[in-house]
């Protein structure tokens, strides 16, 4: 009988410690439209990771290209170390979760939830067994026999992951999962699924334009614009260091100021804003109530306005508002501000 060689340790310990997804050097175009410029990026295995950006960024068509649904003009996608740019969806180790649901109308749930694997060619009586086991893990062990129209849309949306994990992928896919809910289920569905992704460990790749929802989930996201990564960190790091202007502007609220050749950010939390003392004098310009907080914009002597964000401990909306034509005076710690660069137009990744 023939021997195996031993297995090289060094490309074992490769394998062992390569990203759940790593994507290099990806470009996608459309005719003359570029929605990915050449594109670098690492998922760690077990990994919460948001694609956040606005429509277009390039975001969903990323998402695609790692679920096989697009195929890359150059560039190579891995998946836990192995080359899979050119394998089918089907035979990737994921799975992806849709905004629209995608379940069979025809179909009970838990017929939905054991589709997959019918598919591969589960036994039905394993196939039953795990598709009640995912149901109980995602809420909804009692919903099995009926149809998905018979569901309320947070759901109908549990089912579709169950669906999707009952297969234990290696990496699970969401493509806007949440934008057709109401908020106050939204947020509540932005705590299960991150309860959820903790208990299976599986890495999940989320694609949102909601930047609460990105800062609300991740443990680290990308901000994409224009086919191309501004910025990659934890929520923490991306919201109080954006590293360019259009991360400041679109994570959260930023104010952009000119300071002694540099530009630079300060979030309006952190600015203190008093009506004698120093700092920069101005005068409130407009006030916005939003219950839990304030929102002022005061417009600066010196020239331009920055917006001010209060929390309303102890102020009430008629104090609130009449802020409105008030002199005041601005003033932040150093280390709030932060240098931004400007991507000069016509400027490659």
């Amino acid at each position: 009988m023939a021997t195996q060689a031993p297995a090289d340790p060094g490309v074992a310990a490769g394998r062992a410690t390569a990203p759940a997804v790593r994507l290099t050097g990806i470009r996608r175009t459309y005719g003359d439209v570029v929605a990915i410029a050449g594109l670098d990026l690492d998922i760690a295995e077990g990994e919460f990771f948001t694609l956040l950006g606005p429509s277009g960024s390039g975001k969903t068509t990323t998402l695609r290209v790692i679920a096989g649904f697009e195929r890359p003009d150059t560039g190579r996608v891995e998946l836990a170390g192995t080359d899979v740019t050119r394998t089918a969806p089907s035979e990737r180790d994921v799975n992806t979760v849709f905004q629209d649901y995608a379940l069979f109308p025809h179909m009970s749930v838990l017929e939905n939830v054991e589709y997959g694997l019918r598919v591969k060619g589960v036994g039905r009586r394993e196939r039953r067994a795990r598709a009640a086991e995912v149901l109980e893990r995602v809420r909804l062990p009692h919903v099995g026999g009926r149809r998905p129209v018979q569901l309320s849309g947070g759901q109908r949306q549990r089912v579709a992951l169950a669906r999707a994990i009952v297969n234990s992928p290696s990496v699970l896919l969401l493509d806007e999962p949440l934008g057709a809910l109401d908020l106050k289920l939204r947020q509540e569905m932005q705590v299960f699924l991150k309860e959820l992704q903790r208990e299976l460990g599986i890495t999940f790749v989320y694609v949102t334009h909601d930047q609460e929802e990105a800062l609300t989930m991740s443990d680290r996201l990308a901000v994409f614009n224009d086919g191309r990564i501004e910025q990659i960190g934890t929520p923490a790091d991306v919201y109080e260091h954006p590293g360019t202007e259009f991360v400041a502007g679109f994570v959260g609220v930023s104010n952009v100021l000119e300071r002694d050749g540099r530009r630079v950010t300060i979030r309006p939390e952190k600015i203190h804003m008093s009506t004698d003392g120093d700092g920069e004098p101005g005068r409130v310009r407009d006030v916005v109530y939003l219950g839990m907080v304030t929102r002022y914009v005061v417009e600066l002597d010196s020239g331009g306005e920055l917006v001010v964000v209060r929390q309303n401990l102890e102020t009430s909306s008629q104090e609130a508002l009449e802020a409105r034509g008030r002199r005041v005076r601005l003033s932040w710690l150093p280390e709030h501000t932060y240098e931004i660069t400007v991507e000069k137009e016509g400027d490659e990744q």
